[in-house]
């Protein structure tokens, strides 16, 4: 790259001479004419302006300074997010809430320290307190760490966060596994850890009351569902849930009865389920909904068909990101739904050659 070096003479320095014109170099190390004497700047702006040469008669060469090798050294990069981690932030918060797991502001970005607020058992609860988070950066082959309380409710007992917080590192510590995002089933093992703590001991009565003639879906005690891992593709974010059914009312119900209960999947994009049921006397009923993702239940029950998997029900729930997935979302539906029957026990797998192999 050429480099260009301007010099010029006040021609009122000296009334003998004529103006001195501007003289520009090209090409090449410009010398230094900060040290030079005025007979000598004279002597070269006499001289014919654009032949470099004529500086050997007025430089010695310890006069002309050395560019360095490599005056527009680039930085070096930042070193990325890790990518199972950057996964891991878009669907939680994508699942429980935009701001469930933020960079802490007070820590530089280095830290990989996050704030991670608790969502409450019941979504329509304000959280009761947020943690500061540390991410290693082997993770997820080793844990993240659970530094201490951030914020708590006011408005909760005290002693509340120190609960959550001791509370969450047990979570952590049940469900890590090397190599795989936590963070998720964390938040589902805390949970369950908060609801058997704040589970009021019952008192012995004298005599049973009556069971209730009929009790609305929300009442029912919740369905067993099985939850996948969370899978993220360009901000979208699927997540399966599977439970064992055995008649058509009682698979609707348990859709009824989370749609009514949860208010993150009843304001998902798309829910989309398929059961498949075996009925008395060599009957059987199978059924799937898209719920607007054209042609997903089918793929769905389709999947559960080859599985021949039976009496079982599948909901796969999305979180439209803003960026359209294509074809590639029937995949991830079907990965969701897989996991999920995994981790019900329905599927078994063994690693053959390194990979996974399910059956």
């Amino acid at each position: 790259m050429s480099r260009c070096r301007v010099l010029s003479i006040d021609a009122s320095a000296r009334a003998d001479m004529t103006p001195v014109p501007l003289i520009q170099l090209t090409r090449g190390p410009h010398p230094n004419f900060n040290h030079l004497s005025f007979s000598q700047l004279t002597t070269y702006t006499n001289a014919t302006p654009h032949h470099p040469a004529h500086l050997q008669h007025i430089l010695s060469p310890q006069s002309s300074p050395r560019l360095p090798k490599n005056p527009h050294q680039r930085p070096k990069p930042q070193q990325t997010m890790n990518e199972a981690l950057q996964d891991e932030i878009s669907a939680l918060n994508s699942i429980y809430g935009d701001s469930t797991l933020l960079p802490s502001p007070t820590d530089p970005p280095t830290s990989s320290i996050y704030i991670l607020t608790l969502p409450p058992l019941d979504p329509s609860s304000p959280p009761s307190s947020s943690l500061l988070i540390q991410f290693p950066p082997s993770y997820p082959d080793v844990p993240p760490s659970t530094l201490s309380t951030h914020s708590s409710n006011p408005a909760l007992p005290k002693g509340t966060a120190a609960r959550d917080l001791s509370l969450f590192r047990d979570a952590i510590t049940q469900v890590h596994t090397p190599g795989q995002v936590c963070l998720f089933d964390a938040i589902e093992s805390f949970n369950d850890l908060l609801t058997l703590a704040t589970s009021p001991v019952p008192s012995p009565s004298p005599s049973p009351s009556p069971p209730p003639q009929s009790q609305p879906e929300t009442s029912l005690p919740p369905p067993p569902w099985i939850l996948s891992a969370p899978f993220t593709e360009l901000k979208s974010t699927f997540l399966a849930r599977t439970v064992p059914v055995t008649s058509v009312s009682q698979a609707k119900g348990y859709l009824a009865h989370l749609l009514a209960t949860d208010k993150k999947v009843r304001s998902a994009t798309h829910n989309i389920t398929a059961w498949r049921i075996r009925g008395e006397n060599g009957t059987s009923y199978q059924d799937c909904d898209d719920d607007g993702e054209t042609a997903a239940g089918g793929r769905l029950l389709h999947l559960m068909q080859v599985m021949d998997l039976w009496d079982v029900m599948v909901v796969v729930t999305r979180w439209y990101g803003g960026q359209k997935l294509g074809p590639r979302r029937f995949a991830l539906i079907n990965m969701a739904a897989r996991d999920g029957f995994v981790r019900a026990g329905l599927v078994t797998e063994e690693k053959e050659g390194g990979r996974k192999k399910g059956r």
